[in-house]
């Protein structure tokens, strides 16, 4: 991991996109930039979210992207050009099974902290045109992650990823992924997230704490739009 660098850096503004019949209101086309960017609390600046209540935030305040992902897409859908899903950050050498909940990176002058794998929603799709591609994102793991900003500053494309600490629960954000959106009857793993505190947003510990009570939450929804 000691190699992983920004390829992309990218920021986008609300627009309106077609899906099934109506316009949802997304920030999901962005935009690279070649230019240093400011970085606070909330995100990089001039970055904006369509949906304040599913996304952004401050543990959600940056996406990354894996540009290793783009190579198996292509082979699947077609050429994408970076940053095709959304993200703030297109990174090399840092995959979602890299990135344990709670690793704190130092990129450029910001301190980011990884926070929780993306829950793919139907908006992907929107922005595609592939009417499975949320759901497909969502199976095949390449999802990205979020971070939170621990000390804001300033990035640019080509800047280091460079480890600073990592907890040693060791839980990765594709282990959370898997047990949030996946193997969502697999109650040792709901069982092992939930004894380290912190690891998961409140409100996914609720989540697992309701399945480990029999009540299986829906994702259609989300995925389907």
């Amino acid at each position: 991991m000691s190699d992983a660098h920004v390829v992309v850096v990218s920021t986008g503004v609300v627009r309106e996109l077609p899906w099934r019949g109506r316009a949802v209101t997304t920030a999901i086309a962005k935009t690279p930039t070649p230019h240093r960017v400011e970085v606070g609390r909330l995100g990089l600046a001039g970055d904006e979210q369509g949906d304040v209540e599913n996304h952004g935030g401050p543990n959600k305040a940056v996406l990354l992207y894996s540009a290793e992902h783009y190579t198996t897409w292509s082979e699947e859908i077609g050429e994408l050009a970076m940053p095709a899903f959304g993200e703030n950050l297109t990174t090399s050498g840092l995959l979602e099974s890299d990135a344990v909940i709670g690793a704190v990176y130092s990129v450029g002058s910001v301190l980011l902290q990884v926070s929780q794998p993306r829950r793919p929603c139907f908006k992907l799709a929107a922005r595609h045109g592939v009417d499975d591609l949320a759901v497909r994102a969502q199976r095949s793991g390449r999802t990205g992650f979020y971070c939170r900003v621990l000390q804001p500053g300033h990035l640019v494309h080509g800047d280091r990823l460079v480890p600073v600490s990592t907890p040693m629960h060791g839980i990765t954000a594709a282990e959370v992924h898997r047990v949030v959106n996946l193997d969502r009857g697999d109650r040792e793993g709901a069982q092992h997230l939930l004894r380290h505190a912190g690891v998961l947003p409140e409100s996914w510990a609720g989540m697992l704490r309701r399945r480990l009570d029999g009540r299986l939450d829906s994702q259609s929804e989300r995925l389907h739009g």
